[in-house]
């Protein structure tokens, strides 16, 4: 399926590693230009050569997503390398992993900050842009626990939660201008993220981190843990010109772990 979006300009937060280096490749691998950020140089350069390896137009910039001025910075340094910016897929880390009774107002302040407020900031940035122009996509990368709350992950729980509200929210407030929004939300995925998560449960009740791998792997009806190209092509659809209907879903990708009918 050709997906219609060869020459477009994507900017992919948090992009040299994990889920966002998957989105950037999918993204390049349809003739995208793309735009990528991330605190680590060296990553950086690892992601410029392997999007570069592609023969498309490529940008990358050293930011914090959790800064403000660092976001503005990286949109300004796409749009005069790249060109104005048609797709966006925000990305982070995700905020500090514990339970409630072990979280301080200043670990909620610091999720608010990577988890949301980036998200709100970089909308904001290229939203003008795509209304002027009439089209555009925008892809949160968020988590499944938006839909299935896990306690260790008490603040991307919640937060994750608001960002499929805010998803829902600019779909309506955007459909008419050609613009889609939607969240992706997934698993289980082989990132650095899936790795700490279970060396913070490791540490926790003792057991080693093959063995909490391999109990999530169990957990799922898949079988197994996905691959980050297996969310990166769907958030390449996701951004597509045949997609143009769906906008203001928050779209499990989780081979099947979450069991909810809704």
């Amino acid at each position: 399926m050709d997906l219609g979006i060869r020459g477009k300009v994507a900017m992919v937060a948090a992009g040299s590693k994990g889920l966002g280096r998957a989105a950037a490749l999918a993204l390049a691998a349809e003739g995208c230009a793309v735009s990528v950020c991330g605190r680590d140089p060296e990553a950086l350069d690892r992601v410029k050569a392997e999007l570069e390896a592609l023969e498309v137009a490529v940008a990358v910039v050293t930011a914090d997503v959790s800064l403000a001025e660092d976001l503005a910075r990286w949109h300004q340094a796409t749009e005069a390398a790249l060109g104005p910016v048609d797709i966006l897929i925000t990305n982070t880390g995700g905020p500090k992993a514990a339970v409630f009774a072990d979280l301080t107002d200043g670990d909620w302040a610091a999720g608010v900050e990577s988890t949301l407020m980036n998200v709100v900031r970089m909308a904001r940035l290229v939203l003008p842009g795509m209304r002027s122009r009439r089209w555009g996509r925008i892809v949160h990368i968020t988590s499944l626990v938006a839909k299935q709350p896990y306690p260790l992950l008490t603040i991307s729980s919640t937060l994750r939660a608001g960002l499929s509200g805010l998803t829902r929210t600019l779909a309506l407030e955007t459909a008419r201008d050609g613009i889609t929004v939607n969240a992706l939300l997934p698993g289980h995925v082989m990132t650095d993220r899936q790795t700490h998560l279970a060396e913070v449960k490791s540490a926790a009740d003792g057991l080693s981190v093959a063995e909490h791998l391999a109990r999530a792997a169990a957990s799922i009806p898949a079988g197994r843990i996905g691959r980050p190209e297996e969310v990166g092509a769907v958030i390449a659809f996701l951004c597509s010109g045949p997609a143009s209907y769906l906008t203001g879903q928050s779209l499990l990708v989780d081979g099947g772990l979450v069991q909810g009918t809704f």
